[in-house]
C-alpha cells in the first residue's frame, strides 16, 4: 500500500457505489472494521466527510467495488498524513455558515445529499454531510431543505458561544448557491411550492424574521459546502479546503498566499492521531 500510485481525492471521480456485476464480500467484517476506523478520522478531517459517510451506506452487504472504493480512501490518506486544519490564535468570532445539497443523488431510492460548514471566523468548526430523508421534487426544495438543518446548527453553536460567554453577532451569514432557496426563506407567499414540505423546516423563516440568520447568495464556484454533497476534481476540492485552512503545512509567520481573504495569526494544528 506504501508504493502505491498517489491519488488527490479520497474517492476517484468516476467510482460509482452501485455497480450490478460487483460480488458482495465473503466476509464483510473487514470492510466494517476499515469503515469504522475511517469514520474516526472523519472527526477532524473534512475532506474524508462526504467519502465516508457514502461507504457508510453499505455496511450490511458491501461488495468488491465498495472495498476498492475503501482502499482508494486510505491511498489518499497514506498521501495526506501531513494534512490538517489549522486554528488562527487570533482570529475573530463571528459565525457564517454554508449549506448545499445535491439532488436527488441516490439512484435506487433518488434521495439527496444535505453538506454544510460552519466557520468561526476564518476556523472550521463544525461540517456535516448526510442523506435526506425525504425525496425532494426539485433542487430547490432539497436546498431548502439543506438550509434548515444548517440553521439548527447555527442556533445550538450560538447556545454554545453564550455559554462560554462569547458574544454572538447576529445576522449570521448563511451562503447558499440556489436563488430560488433563498427567495422561499424570504417570501412565504410561495406557498404552493413549499405546503408539502414537513413543518420543521419552517423553522427556518422564523429565524430570518427574528432577525437570526441572512441568507445571502454565493456562487457554486465559491461553495465551500460543495466538498461534503458530492465527488470533486482534485484541483477543485483543494481549492475549497484551502479556504477552510485545511493544509499539508502550517502558514508562515508572514502569511501565506493560499490563505487569501483569511485572517492571519498563529495557527494550531489539530489532525487526528
Amino acid at each position: 500500500m506504501m508504493n502505491a500510485k498517489a491519488v488527490v481525492t479520497p474517492l476517484a471521480s468516476d467510482w460509482h457505489p452501485h455497480v450490478e456485476d460487483s460480488h458482495v464480500l465473503s466476509d464483510p467484517t473487514i470492510y466494517r472494521r476499515l469503515v469504522g476506523r475511517l469514520l474516526y478520522l472523519n472527526i477532524s478531517r473534512p475532506d474524508l466527510t462526504f467519502s465516508v459517510n457514502l461507504l457508510s451506506q453499505f455496511m450490511q452487504a458491501p461488495t468488491e467495488n465498495h472495498w476498492s472504493a475503501t482502499l482508494h480512501v486510505v491511498k489518499y490518506l497514506i498521501d495526506t498524513q501531513s494534512h490538517g486544519l489549522y486554528y488562527a490564535a487570533n482570529t475573530d468570532l463571528t459565525l457564517h455558515a454554508y449549506c448545499d445539497a445535491d439532488w436527488g443523488t441516490c439512484p435506487i431510492t433518488r434521495g439527496s445529499i444535505t453538506g454544510f460548514c460552519v466557520m468561526l471566523g476564518s476556523s472550521l468548526v463544525s461540517w456535516k454531510s448526510k442523506k435526506q430523508h425525504t425525496v425532494s421534487r426539485s433542487s430547490t426544495e432539497s436546498e431548502y431543505r439543506s438550509a434548515a438543518a444548517t440553521v439548527c446548527e447555527l442556533k445550538w453553536m450560538s447556545y454554545i458561544l453564550q455559554d462560554l460567554c462569547q458574544k454572538v453577532l447576529f445576522l449570521i451569514t448563511l451562503k447558499c448557491d440556489n436563488r430560488s432557496a433563498i427567495h422561499i426563506i424570504e417570501n412565504p407567499v410561495f406557498h404552493e411550492r413549499t405546503k408539502h414540505i414537513e413543518m420543521d423546516c419552517h423553522l427556518i423563516r422564523d429565524h430570518y424574521k427574528s432577525g437570526f440568520v441572512d441568507p445571502v447568495f454565493v456562487s457554486s464556484r465559491a461553495q465551500l459546502a460543495d466538498v461534503f454533497t458530492k465527488i470533486l476534481p482534485g484541483c477543485t476540492m483543494s481549492g475549497l479546503l484551502v479556504k477552510m485552512a485545511f493544509l499539508s503545512q502550517a502558514p508562515s509567520c508572514g502569511g501565506d498566499e493560499r490563505l487569501s481573504g483569511l485572517i492571519p495569526g498563529s495557527w494550531r494544528l489539530l489532525r487526528a492521531s
